[in-house]
């Protein structure tokens, strides 16, 4: 189960593969989390994935973790593995550096 605040969010670690970089897809997954008023953090991996962090309410991440399935219309997404995550970010999405 996601951690969960005292207003009942949940928080969801997520790892997308395939085609995800240079395709605009940290760009759309942070106006598509800010669209749902998610919480988190999204940043390209060194090994051409794209990782991100999404709190928020219950539908709001999950729909969030559906749509990166899809992601942006140039992408190819092979993957996205989604996990509970143990720590929730503060307010507000961000861009985080790549490592």
């Amino acid at each position: 189960m996601a951690a969960s605040d005292a207003e009942g969010d949940i928080a969801f670690q997520v790892r997308i593969r395939g085609r995800v970089q240079g395709v605009g897809f940290r760009d759309w997954t942070m106006r598509r989390a800010e669209a749902l008023s998610l919480r988190g953090w999204v940043r390209n991996r060194a090994d051409g994935s794209v990782e991100a962090l999404f709190a928020g309410p219950r539908a709001a991440v999950e729909r969030m973790i559906a749509d990166c399935h899809r992601g942006p219309s140039m992408a190819r997404v092979d993957s996205v593995d989604a996990q509970p995550a143990s720590a929730t970010p503060g307010p507000g999405f961000t861009f985080r550096p790549t490592v």
